[in-house]
């Protein structure tokens, strides 16, 4: 039987890589048996989002993701004395989750690509990107309650509230598209509804599939939530200077679509001619050309906005490594937990 916990003799803390190599062994039969009983139109689009198969139906060998939040859910599973395989249930529905949320922001943003191919909604239609999206939300409850866990009630609730609390944060997105005054507090405020809310669901979850209780539930939910404002963080700097292999998208795709990110509102906060100078290129009624999002790149960096995500990615995986020494985990899963949040963070920044 794979376990996440399986590490050679000498108990060496695994690498980033080597826990997410692990998860997927662990979660990907399960969510791909579980995506399989969908209906014949919702699993076209799904497998095709995950990376499974082609527009026709046909197996493919695309990315299916970095299984991050499943990995968190498994490890904060070990972290306080449980099992990963008790805990695959909930990471397979905060996956589902996950994914749901992706389909829905592509059709809101009009995006194009991700993960090196063709968005669902492009190839099949937003309507049914959409419906193959509800389905996935649909579900995630479903194995929760499936999974007959002593916790699977109370992990509805959970998932349920991150559910709203991220769809909040997808609405103020979509307000702030509207608008040019909107300030790096609110920008903040969102990312941690958007995606922190998700990320401190699953080490909730993890946890609570685990056998914790109370505090030592609340203190992992922290953690995660800290790791998702930090990891969004570190999503904006890679949506302006992310390199497209690595990113799935084209290069300044973030500026492109002139979404109002973390540095690009840190950058604008500051009273500097930079500033000035990226608020009139930024907000011109026209698409920027190639040259112009250079520029408006090299304007970001120069009024302080790189350097400020930079450092809240920092300041908040800080926050993060300390509520998981508040939680008191096992030693060895606290470890691989905390050396996963430092390589998400850093994502070769």
């Amino acid at each position: 039987m794979i376990t996440l916990a399986t590490v050679e003799d000498t108990g060496n803390v695994r690498s980033g890589a080597e826990i997410l190599d692990s998860t997927r062994e662990l979660v990907l039969p399960t969510l791909r048996a579980t995506v399989d009983q969908l209906s014949p139109a919702a699993r076209a689009v799904a497998t095709y989002h995950l990376g499974w198969r082609d527009e026709h139906g046909a197996p493919a060998n695309g990315q299916s993701g970095k299984t991050l939040r499943s990995a968190l859910v498994l490890l904060t599973a070990e972290a306080v004395g449980g099992s990963a395989e008790a805990a695959v249930p909930a990471a397979v529905a905060v996956e589902l989750v996950h994914n749901f949320s992706l389909l829905h922001d592509d059709v809101i943003d009009g995006d194009e690509t991700r993960r090196h191919r063709r968005t669902a909604w492009s190839v099949f239609g937003s309507g049914e990107a959409i419906l193959a999206g509800d389905a996935l939300l649909a579900t995630a409850t479903d194995v929760l309650v499936a999974s007959e866990h002593p916790a699977a009630t109370e992990a509805v609730h959970t998932l349920s509230n991150a559910v709203h609390t991220l769809i909040q944060g997808q609405s103020a997105d979509m307000d702030f598209e509207r608008r040019r005054d909107v300030t790096l507090a609110e920008c903040e405020s969102m990312a941690t509804a958007k995606t922190g809310s998700l990320l401190g669901c699953a080490c909730a979850l993890g946890a609570s599939f685990g056998g914790a209780t109370g505090s030592h539930v609340d203190d992992l939910r922290a953690f995660g939530e800290y790791l998702g404002l930090a990891f969004q963080h570190v999503d904006d700097l890679l949506g302006i200077w992310g390199d497209p292999q690595h990113t799935g998208k084209p290069v300044h795709s973030d500026l492109r679509a002139r979404k109002k990110t973390l540095p690009v509102l840190a950058a604008l906060s500051t009273a500097t001619s930079a500033a000035e100078q990226l608020r009139t290129l930024y907000y011109r009624g026209r698409p920027l050309s190639a040259p112009e999002l250079a520029r408006v790149a090299e304007l970001v960096e120069a009024a302080g906005g790189k350097q400020y995500s930079l450092d809240e990615a920092d300041r908040l995986l800080s926050l993060a490594l300390a509520a998981l020494t508040t939680a008191g985990t096992d030693r060895k899963a606290g470890s691989e937990l905390a050396e996963l949040a430092r390589v998400i963070t850093r994502r070769d920044r």
